[in-house]
């Protein structure tokens, strides 16, 4: 197909309030649904860059542009509403990441794709708070960042310290946070703050293939590599007291921890199974997508069912890792500081998934609906009074964890009645990537990265100093406008900032 002009393609784009597009059908062909995206000013001029520079290529090499996704995700049987872009969405695989989208669970036609989700399944944000203040930790960052360091496994290749057999591994495969409870490395509350309760019911470990299996054995209660971390962070500006203080944080200068990584080397397989079974479920059942990596089945089918029990049970592992780390994590500050976890207060603030498929209810049009909702790099993002989030949380809206990159801010957000009208209660996840991890390897010097991080006051331990260049700040969009642009389109609200003191990579 011929590739337009840019001024022939920002025909179908039209500003329709102060930082969302939408994306008028005929942009990519087939589309069922309009497109939606929203941008503030820097961030609308990335993602208008990044297509003018597919037009001048004539589309030659590299990912679609993220706009182009969003389109192509439009097209795709049984899709309602809108196929979203938020603020973070960049180019990704299928889906851009930042990319969500909802399918019609009563229409025989709608489809489920695994690039809808992403590789790391249920990679999420775990927040934990203390006690203690930045007077208490300064003197002791280093001594606490290598205790974290110590004790948390890190890096690519990096094995877990939580003693673990195969049979282990098939009941927290189908149990998730109930595994890690039973087991005494999850405290009964801790289930309270977390989506689905650490646990998706659906979770069939028959499903999970012996090779996912194999490589999710070793991995658990791991950090991994990538934009994966362990931060000790500092509160640096509460914009809603009252929300802070359902969620425990009463002043700045309190400490917490935020934990963030998902199902390891396992999800990774059961994406790479169900992408192998698709492409061949869509030659059976005639499904025709704009591109390839959308590969999808029907929700109903066989292969879709066995993709959302196996994508359920690499959640349920993802859970079990997190919970794994912030068992570690509390034992290390304990030891640091000779008391308890308990004395310490370090209660999880709460536990969010941005890459998942959940059945949720929504209202579309004046009907209310089962959707299949697609979230990849993003976030759910509950409003306040809604069944599914802790009784605590009711009145405030569900908190949202929207991490930050390697040494930058990190915010707590909460969910919004205008975010669940216009985007299905979902919101952005994190900085999100403005350069490739190419380009970053190749115009950044590691050197340069952790000695400005060091000049920033921050202790950093990495397993890997030569991968840090990838997850450099200047690698990624800046997480605050993509935080306000959140905020300004009314579909999450800011809660409070939080700065990091030290920082914990593979």
């Amino acid at each position: 197909m011929a590739v337009r002009t840019y001024d022939e393609e920002c025909s179908y784009l039209e500003k329709i309030s102060g930082c969302a597009y939408r994306i008028k059908q005929g942009f990519v062909p087939n589309m069922k649904v309009e497109g939606l995206f929203y941008v503030n000013g820097h961030l609308q001029k990335l993602m208008f860059d990044e297509l003018r520079h597919h037009c001048d290529s004539k589309g030659v090499g590299g990912f679609l542009p993220a706009v182009k996704q969003i389109g192509n995700v439009a097209a795709l049987p049984g899709i309602v509403g809108h196929s979203i872009g938020l603020p973070d969405v960049h180019s990704g695989y299928g889906f851009a990441i930042g990319n969500m989208a909802a399918f019609d669970m009563d229409d025989p036609l709608a489809v489920v794709s695994p690039g809808g989700v992403g590789f790391d399944i249920n990679c999420g944000v775990r927040l934990v708070r203390t006690n203690l203040f930045q007077k208490d930790v300064e003197p002791m960052k280093e001594l606490l960042a290598q205790s974290l360091f110590d004790h948390i496994p890190v890096g690519v290749g990096s094995k877990g310290v939580i003693p673990m057999t195969a049979r282990d591994l098939e009941a927290a495969l189908e149990m998730g946070m109930d595994w890690s409870l039973r087991e005494g490395y999850a405290w009964a509350e801790d289930k309270e703050h977390c989506e689905e309760h650490g646990r998706m019911l659906q979770a069939d470990p028959s499903k999970v293939s012996q090779r996912a299996k194999k490589r999710g054995l070793p991995q658990l209660g791991t950090l991994g590599a990538g934009n994966h971390y362990a931060e000790i962070q500092i509160v640096e500006e509460i914009y809603n007291p009252h929300a802070a203080s359902k969620m425990g944080i009463e002043e700045k200068g309190q400490v917490c921890i935020m934990i963030h990584s998902g199902s390891r080397g396992l999800g990774h397989q059961v994406a790479t199974d169900a992408l192998v079974e698709m492409e061949k479920a869509m030659k059976r059942d005639k499904i025709h997508v704009n591109d390839r990596q959308l590969a999808c089945a029907r929700i109903k089918s066989k292969e879709g069912q066995n993709y959302l029990q196996s994508m359920a049970a690499a959640a349920n592992y993802a859970w079990v890792n997190r919970s794994s780390m912030t068992f570690l994590t509390r034992q290390a500050f304990a030891k640091a500081f000779k008391s308890t976890p308990d004395d310490l207060d370090m209660h999880i603030i709460y536990d969010v998934s941005h890459n998942i498929a959940k059945i949720e209810e929504h209202v579309v049009g004046k009907t209310q609906k089962s959707l299949l909702i697609h979230r990849k790099g993003s976030t759910r993002a509950f409003p306040p009074h809604h069944p599914l989030i802790p009784v605590d949380y009711q009145i405030i809206g569900q908190p949202v964890l929207i991490g930050g990159t390697m040494g930058t801010c990190s915010y707590v957000l909460t969910g919004t009645e205008q975010g669940f009208r216009e985007t299905f209660g979902s919101t952005c996840h994190g900085a999100g990537r403005a350069l490739s991890r190419a380009k970053s390897r190749r115009t950044l010097g590691y050197e340069s990265v952790l000695s400005s991080l060091a000049a920033k006051g921050i202790a950093i331990r990495v397993a890997s100093p030569k991968l840090v260049m990838e997850e450099a700040p200047e690698s990624y969009k800046n997480v605050t406008d993509v935080v306000d642009t959140c905020h300004e389109a009314g579909i999450s609200q800011k809660t409070f900032k939080l700065k990091p003191i030290a920082v914990i990579k593979g």
